[in-house]
This record gives structure tokens, C-alpha cells and sequence, in this order.
């Protein structure tokens, strides 16, 4: 996580205090927006449907509520869907999950080693000093006899009937040559016995742990060369729009694309292998055939799951027989995202549009499916207390970007749902629920992958 203290580019007073303006359009969205089917108001007695302003009954709405549409998200990619086990090199394995136990192929230390540099004796001192040493990687070396002592490094063979390593800080040569030391020494001393950290056979690992850089020196340490994993999810991305640029500035109602350059190194920092990234235009039957052409394990899509004149995703869905898992989420910014299942082991997420939104779809949707295709332990959740007030919706969860300073955590300005410049300076996600936060109060928060201390993080 990005220590506190290190962002000079978000001063103490940012805030997302919302003006009056502001949170009576809220509430006017939500009256056209909210059709809450078989919400409750937590006694079990439903929820009435919110007036609009002309009095009538606002549609009720289907969409999931925000921590259900994440444990959906999770389940959706247990029962066997994850990829099958795949043996790779340790150099590749980094990031991965085990996939089947990790037990010693050998007794580790395969033999008895020197701890330190000094030298191997036998019996009670002072000892006669052999001409010969006792190097690291050499074979098996002669024998001591009681009285004798011969010079060793840290890591070479003790000889036969060694009794103990004496340090070199703690031995000294008199006239004859004779070698005495300086202080008591105990049998057995400064010899790592083999068999000391784990016998032939014994359980190194479970299965599913993450493989970290320590993984990787015991794994090698026992003598592997490839270990059983689970390998990452791959993801196809496919960028929608007819008024998408890909390079200049915005002209003539045409404008950037920025989910095409964003979208492929924040899946890889989940944990995912992007196989390709697809500029698909507003087009339902190339929409279509990409999606039912794609071997992926999650196709990815930006933009078009609404119900505007050019919104495709949700027709090419039923149009194929996709299941929907998730049709919408109680969430500000990213409401429109949707989960479905195209096929077994594929699944598909529709992200808004919108760059901001699009990052809620993914850290409330792509991120439980790949960590659980991944076979990745969910992380613990954890939460800060906010500098500063911030404002809810009236009846969706809010997720708005932070900064963390010290033991608190402060809101950012421009986090409306085609902003960019606040998750850009931003550690983490305040999870904001509709009744608001106030000063103090304590919020969940959602790291980002970068910003997270974890060994899946993975730009290449």
C-alpha cells in the first residue's frame, strides 16, 4: 500500500461534500432510477416505491444490491470452472497458486553442513590442524579422529565424527599450531544436522498457496525445477463505440479512448493473462461474433449495457443464450455493469463506459471472478475512518476515490463517473453506503492492485 504522507497532489480539503444542487438531482435520479423489487427497510416490511416529483411511483428496480453482486461474482467461477492445473517453470510461477501440494522431493539439509566459516573438530581441544580445507560443493572428506580439527566454509560437508564447528572469531593457533578456543562450545555446535528443516516426503506447502518470491527459493531449495499451478485467467477485452479515438484529442463529438490503454494492465494487476484487446465500434453482429468466436475464460466489454439505441450487449446476450448473473448493480458510479454466463467455464463482464464507472464494474465484478478462477484467498477486508464527510445516495452504494494520510482516509474530488483525474492520485476505494459517512466514521475500503502489497501485481 502507498505510504501515508506521499501524495502532494491531494490537499487536506478535498472533499466530496456534495452541494444542494447536487444531492436533489441524486434523489431525482433515484426516483427514476430506483425499482427496488423486495427491498425491505431491515424489519421485513418492504420499502415503498420512491415518489417522483409529480407524485406517481418511481419503476422498481431489479439491480443487485453491491456486496451481493461481488459474492455472486466470487461464486460465479467455483464448481470446476476454473482453468485446468498447468506445470510450469519457477521462473513463470510467480503470482500463481499451487495447484497441487508441495512436499520435499529430499531430507533438507541432504546432509550435515557447517553453519559458519571456522573449523570442524573432534573430541576435546586443543585440536591438530589437518592442511587441508573443507569447501562447499566438494564431496564427502575424510574422516576426524579425536584431537584433529580442519578448516571449513559455511555450507561444505562436516567430515565424519565432526563434534562440533568452532567459529573462526572464536578459535586461535598457539606456537605448535595447535588450535584452542576462546570460549566454551557445546556438541553439536554451529552443524545444521540433516533432515533439520524437513524429511523426504513431508508436506512443504498446502495446496493453494500463493507462490511469492520465498516460494520460489523453498521450491528450488527441494529440488524443483516446475511446480503445479493454476494458471492465470485470461481476458479478452472488447472496446465498444463508434466515438472512440485511438490517438489526438477530442474533435467533432469524437472523443479518447481510455479504457483501451487502462483496461489491459489493471486485469493483468488482478492476476490475468490479457490474450487480446478488440475494437468491436457499435456494431451488434461483430459484437456477436466476437464474443462467440473468443476462447477466454472472461471476455470484457466497455460500454454498451443500457438501454440506449446503440446498446448491444444486453440483445447479443440473449441472442446467444447467455445466462445473466448479475443485471445491473446498486452502485455509484457503474450501475449498468452486468455479469452473464456465455458458456461453461466463460464467463462475461459488461463494464459502463464511463472510465470511472468502468473501474467500479471491475473492482465489484471482474475482480472476485478472476481471484476466484485464480484460486487467490479473497483479502481481509479493512476500513479507515474519513477525513471528511461524504455525501450518499439515496439508495446506492457509493464508491468514491481516497487518499490515505496518516490513519485516515481523505475523499477526493472529481469522482463523477467519466472522471479519471481522482482515481489517478487515488490508493483505494471509500465503500460509502447510501445513508452517507460523516467525519470519523469509519468506511471499508477497496485497495488497488498497485497500491495493495501483494504478489499478484503484474504489469508484463
Amino acid at each position: 500500500m502507498t505510504a501515508p504522507g506521499t501524495r502532494a497532489d491531494a490537499p487536506a480539503e478535498d472533499t466530496d461534500d456534495l452541494d444542494v444542487e447536487e444531492a436533489l438531482a441524486l434523489v431525482r435520479e433515484a426516483h427514476r432510477e430506483a425499482r427496488d423489487e423486495g427491498a425491505d427497510d431491515g424489519t421485513g416490511r418492504p420499502v415503498p416505491a420512491p415518489q417522483t416529483p409529480g407524485g406517481h411511483p418511481g419503476e422498481r428496480h431489479r439491480a443487485t444490491p453491491w456486496s451481493r453482486a461481488r459474492e455472486i461474482a466470487a461464486r460465479a467461477a467455483r464448481s470446476g470452472n476454473r482453468p485446468a492445473p498447468v506445470s510450469v517453470p519457477l521462473a513463470g510461477a510467480l503470482g500463481l497458486a499451487l495447484a497441487a501440494p508441495l512436499d520435499a522431493l529430499t531430507d533438507l539439509p541432504s546432509f550435515d553442513t557447517s553453519a559458519m566459516d571456522g573449523w570442524a573438530v573432534a573430541g576435546p581441544g586443543p585440536w591438530q590442524v589437518r592442511e587441508e580445507g573443507v569447501l562447499a560443493g566438494h564431496a564427502q572428506p575424510e574422516p576426524l579422529t579425536d584431537g584433529q580439527a580442519v578448516r571449513i566454509a559455511t555450507g561444505a560437508r562436516v567430515p565424519a565424527d565432526t563434534t562440533a564447528v568452532l567459529r573462526t572469531e572464536h578459535g586461535r593457533t598457539d606456537a605448535q599450531g595447535r588450535l584452542h578456543t576462546t570460549r566454551e562450545m557445546l556438541h553439536g555446535q554451529d552443524i545444521r544436522p540433516r533432515a533439520q528443516e524437513c524429511r523426504s516426503g513431508d508436506q512443504l506447502l498446502p495446496l493453494g498457496t500463493l507462490v511469492t518470491p520465498a516460494v520460489l527459493g523453498l521450491a528450488a531449495a527441494a529440488g524443483y525445477d516446475t511446480v503445479t499451478v493454476v494458471p492465470r485467467p485470461r481476458v479478452e477485452v472488447l472496446v465498444l463505440g463508434d466515438e472512440l479515438l485511438t490517438e489526438g484529442q477530442p474533435h467533432d463529438g469524437l472523443i479518447r479512448d481510455a479504457l483501451g490503454p487502462m483496461l489491459p494492465p489493471w486485469l493483468r494487476a488482478l492476476g490475468a493473462e490479457v490474450t487480446a484487446v478488440r475494437r468491436i465500434g457499435d456494431d451488434a453482429e461483430a459484437l456477436r461474433k466476437a464474443v462467440t468466436g473468443s476462447d477466454a475464460d472472461l471476455i470484457v466489454t466497455t460500454g454498451g449495457t443500457a438501454s440506449g439505441p446503440v446498446d448491444h450487449v444486453h440483445p447479443v446476450l440473449e441472442q446467444i443464450g447467455a445466462e445473466l448473473l448479475v443485471d445491473g448493480v446498486k452502485v455509484r458510479p457503474g450501475h449498468p455493469m452486468l455479469l452473464a454466463r456465455v458458456k461453461d467455464r466463460q464467463h462475461l463482464v459488461g463494464l459502463p463506459g464511463n472510465p470511472l464507472a468502468a473501474v467500479s464494474g471491475l473492482l465489484t465484478l471482474a475482480e472476485p471472478l478472476l481471484r476466484t478462477l485464480a484460486a487467490h484467498p479473497a483479502p481481509e477486508p479493512y476500513a479507515m475512518p474519513l477525513k471528511e464527510a461524504v455525501q450518499g445516495h439515496p439508495y446506492d452504494t457509493r464508491l468514491v476515490p481516497v487518499v490515505l494520510r496518516g490513519d485516515h482516509a481523505v475523499p477526493l474530488h472529481y469522482n463523477g463517473p467519466a472522471m479519471l483525474r481522482g482515481i489517478a492520485t487515488a490508493d483505494a476505494l471509500a465503500v460509502v453506503p447510501p445513508s452517507g459517512a460523516r467525519p470519523g466514521e469509519e468506511a471499508e475500503l477497496l485497495d488497488l492492485p498497485w497500491a495493495a502489497a501483494g504478489i499478484g501485481v503484474c504489469f508484463t
